[in-house]
């Protein structure tokens, strides 16, 4: 039986041409019904709740959580794109850890979302998360953030996905979306790993491989020895292994994840095999990439469309949220111009003692003084520019100009600040500012409330006047 069916002519689906996501038509209806979807189109980054639901192990130290946000809508995303979680490593009482993660999920399936975390040993989150995160654990999450992603229509669709260990978490949501879309595209996968069983997803990977003609999945294990029955490449990346499993590569879209290493390989061979360098996608974590430039752009075309966006979100939000019988007992978020806002009511103020009636005193003894600035002026003074910069606790004032960013001249001012992306990613650089204004463009490495609390990634932001920051 088995025979006769695997001998049945196959015959190719009939397809639109090219790939278009689910969303990308939203912004240029005029009908009412569609404007629903505006609660799938990923236009910006949110902070909210999640909670783990399932645990998936993989090959290769991998592990997939798969989590769904507490609010019951769904996460709205770009294939390739990632999301920030703080981890309470240090226990509850302290300050969170935060990590950004590529999601590995197909945005086609917005309910639920998945984040694949490799086990470094040496890491101090990786194996908090192994070891901690459970199903029904609630985690506070920031995203969707970031610009390797598939655009959102292509009439070509031709791709060429690089993938290397830990960098298949991007590519595998791009292959999840492009196999769940209807259309024409034509996909190639390299995948890279260390060793015959370490590849994640292997099985998946096969399976879409074998039933969606469009995709063609090839492996290989870099400079390891080859073991006994291996059917895929070895060796590491090459200008000839480009041209074996995608000869035309020049014609193609090319995106790539792993270690810098690999992807700085990647980048001259492809030019080799000549792929301009407008086709090239990268996920780079440090070092200034082409990503850094397509996340400005991506920024910029954000707050063009925001305004004319968000009148039309808060009104769907509040007709949804009327339409629901009362007993369904739903969390109900107040709106404004700029989305939802974190509760409803009156806004606190502080009140002055000084200032205020005598029935105003009650409980004023726990609002604490205004602390005084403190004196800089016996700080050795460095550096050349327009504004000066106050580090406390090195005591040093760090003279600057305002394109200047503000990490790259502290650091080369001898002031210890952990930096790690250096791109508003991943947090490592966090500061507080005791005075002063910055403008802070970051890629969702901070978070609301501690911007309000005073934080900001210096990797990120150049100041507007002079500062005091305690550092």
């Amino acid at each position: 039986m088995i025979e006769i069916l695997t001998q049945a002519a196959i015959q190719e689906p009939q397809r639109i041409r090219g790939l278009e996501m689910p969303w990308n038509r939203v912004l240029g209806s005029t009908e009412g019904p569609a404007r629903a979807a505006h609660a799938l189109g990923p236009w910006h980054p949110q902070e909210f709740m999640a909670e783990c639901v399932e645990i998936v192990p993989e090959v290769g130290g991998m592990r997939t959580f798969v989590f769904r946000r507490c609010d019951g809508a769904p996460l709205a995303f770009r294939a390739g794109q990632y999301v920030n979680v703080a981890f309470p490593v240090n226990g509850e009482d302290q300050d969170p850890v935060d990590r950004s993660y590529s999601l590995s999920s197909s945005p086609t399936r917005p309910w639920t979302f998945d984040i694949t975390v490799k086990r470094d040993p040496a890491g101090q989150v990786s194996p908090w998360v192994h070891e901690n995160v459970k199903p029904g654990m609630v985690l506070e999450m920031l995203g969707p953030v970031g610009a390797f992603h598939l655009p959102d229509a292509d009439r070509r669709a031709r791709f060429l996905l690089l993938a290397a260990g830990a960098g298949i978490t991007p590519i595998m949501s791009m292959v999840r979306t492009i196999h769940s879309l209807p259309g024409q595209a034509d996909v190639v996968v390299l995948y890279h790993g260390a060793a015959a069983g370490g590849f994640a997803f292997h099985l998946e990977l096969a399976y879409i491989a074998s039933v969606d003609s469009r995709i063609k999945v090839f492996y290989s294990l870099g400079d390891r020895s080859m073991p006994e029955g291996w059917e895929g490449l070895t060796g590491r990346l090459t200008a000839a292994m480009l041209e074996e499993v995608a000869p035309d590569a020049n014609g193609r879209q090319v995106y790539a994840c792993g270690p810098e290493g690999y992807l700085n390989t990647a980048t001259e061979l492809l030019k080799k095999v000549g792929v301009d360098d407008t086709s090239i996608h990268m996920e780079f974590f440090s070092g200034d990439r082409q990503t850094i430039l397509e996340y400005q752009a991506e920024l910029a075309f954000a707050v063009d469309i925001a305004e004319e966006i968000a009148e039309e979100i808060a009104d769907s939000a509040e007709d949804y949220y009327e339409s629901q019988p009362a007993a369904f007992g739903l969390y109900e978020p107040g709106y404004d111009a700029d989305g939802p806002l974190e509760a409803t009511g009156l806004p606190l103020e502080t009140i002055d003692p000084d200032a205020a009636g005598p029935e105003a005193t009650t409980g004023a003894s726990d609002v604490a003084p205004e602390p005084g600035s403190p004196d800089t002026s016996s700080f050795d003074t460095v550096g050349a520019g327009s504004l000066t910069l106050s580090f406390i606790r090195t005591g040093v004032n760090v003279r600057v100009d305002p394109d200047q960013h503000i990490l790259e001249v502290a650091q080369r001012a001898g002031v210890r600040i952990g930096a790690n992306c250096k791109e508003g990613m991943c947090g490592s650089c966090k500061v507080v500012k005791l005075s002063g204004e910055i403008e802070m463009n970051h890629q969702g490495g901070i978070r609301a409330r501690e911007i309000d609390a005073g934080k900001f990634l210096p990797c990120c932001s150049t100041a507007r006047t002079d500062m005091v920051i305690d550092a």
